[in-house]
């Protein structure tokens, strides 16, 4: 996605399109299921003077507004992906913690159909991968 592709996104989501919330965009662009302090650091090579907080905020409403998907793997900090509404799982590196897209299953999908929904309706399932990437296995 480039500069034109996110402000109609901010746009059709009835937020304003503003440099802090392009820059943030930007760095889950290039850095896909980045914690907060790892976007703040992309967003402050671009504008030095942006606050932990602003960035904290934008996440938020990107988040809270469906452009942004927030991931938190068991004992790891929050982490945010621009790819929404597909609902894809994730794998997570037990060693180092690095996360990967995992596709939905496709055919049979028992993890989508709980045995016991309790009086829910279930409209999505996540699914959280464990276990030991490339890089950490050859270590």
């Amino acid at each position: 996605m480039d500069d034109s592709e996110f402000e109609h996104l901010l746009r059709g989501a009835d937020l304003r399109v503003t440099r802090p919330r392009l820059a943030v965009l930007r760095a889950l662009r290039q850095h896909p299921h980045a914690d907060t302090g790892s976007v703040l650091t992309a967003v402050r090579l671009e504008e030095p003077g942006v606050s932990h907080q602003a960035v904290y905020d934008v996440l938020g409403v990107l988040s809270e507004s469906g452009l942004v998907r927030r991931i938190q793997p068991a004992g790891s900090p929050a982490r945010y992906e621009l790819r929404v509404g597909d609902n894809h799982h994730h794998v997570v590196c037990r060693s180092c913690g690095v996360v990967a897209d995992v596709d939905c299953a496709v055919g049979v999908r028992p993890c989508l159909h709980a045995a016991d929904t309790h009086g829910f309706v279930v409209d999505e399932a996540e699914v959280t991968y464990w276990g030991t990437c490339p890089a950490c296995t050859a270590a």
